[in-house]
């Protein structure tokens, strides 16, 4: 099974590149995150003749947004709240062969890393506070749950190209890492990229859009994630951020990130 995540930045702006990717990647699951559309204008016809009839929206107009698009059926669909807000941030569902498929959109939190002053920055630590809870509470290690998303938090050193000048940038300051931390923590995930690409290396999936030149620059943050739960773990085949794809045309900011798993 192939799964991929991607930020796509406006589904509808990037669809050309959406068909583009499933032609070339051929996921099994394609995870979108800030669509950009509510639920009746998301374009589902593209996807339905490349094949993936199976769709779950939780989208709402100009902001925010969260796509499931497969091949597989789709049980249990769940369009989760958190922080008392419907805002399409997250989507759950059920795959074939007991698969939990959870697919986040954290809010980014703002410029200023200060909830006291910052509504954004305090609705992100809530939120990830609260899904962190959550897991703790209505799910174990042993379950078979893949999480995906643009998780908004660049947790390691090497995922960000200045560890020192990001230090108090909203994404990699201390307090979002140490949020994040508590979140893999509450199942023991694993971090299914760095299981293939060691610590030590910088990694990244995304790039301003304000550097004239991304790839010469090379400012980039690893905020978009995949994670799965130690029951998957011996059924990871291999990860991998697709970096190219930040250079096609009308690109999203963000680039996908793809799984594959095979049987445990």
């Amino acid at each position: 099974m192939r799964i991929v995540t991607w930020n796509v930045n406006s589904v509808r702006l990037r669809i050309n590149a959406a068909r583009r990717l499933i032609r070339q990647f051929q996921p099994d699951v394609l995870c979108l995150q800030e669509t950009k559309v509510a639920d009746e204008h998301f374009p589902t016809a593209p996807f339905v003749k490349l094949g993936y009839p199976h769709i779950a929206l939780a989208g709402q107009k100009a902001y925010h947004g969260v796509a499931l698009i497969s091949r597989l059926p789709l049980g249990n669909v769940e369009r989760p709240t958190w922080c008392g807000r419907r805002d399409g941030r997250h989507l759950m569902a059920t795959l074939p062969g007991g698969i939990e498929v959870h697919n986040f959109y954290v809010p980014a939190g703002g410029d200023l890393p200060d909830p006291a002053r910052n509504d954004k920055f305090a609705h992100k630590l809530d939120f990830v506070a609260e899904v962190t809870d959550w897991f703790a509470a209505h799910r174990t290690p042993a379950d078979r749950i893949v999480l995906v998303g643009d998780l908004n938090i660049a947790p390691l050193e090497t995922d960000v190209w200045s560890h020192k000048q990001l230090l108090r940038v909203v994404s990699h300051t201390p307090v979002e890492v140490a949020a994040m931390a508590r979140w893999r923590a509450s199942l023991d995930w694993v971090d299914a990229v760095r299981k293939f690409t060691p610590e030590s290396e910088k990694l990244y999936s995304w790039w301003s859009y304000r550097s004239p030149n991304w790839a010469k620059a090379d400012k980039g943050r690893r905020l978009d994630h995949i994670w799965v739960t130690p029951a998957l773990d011996p059924a990871l085949l291999g990860a991998e951020v697709v970096a190219k794809l930040r250079g096609w045309a009308t690109p999203s900011d963000h680039v996908p990130v793809v799984v594959d798993l095979g049987a445990d």
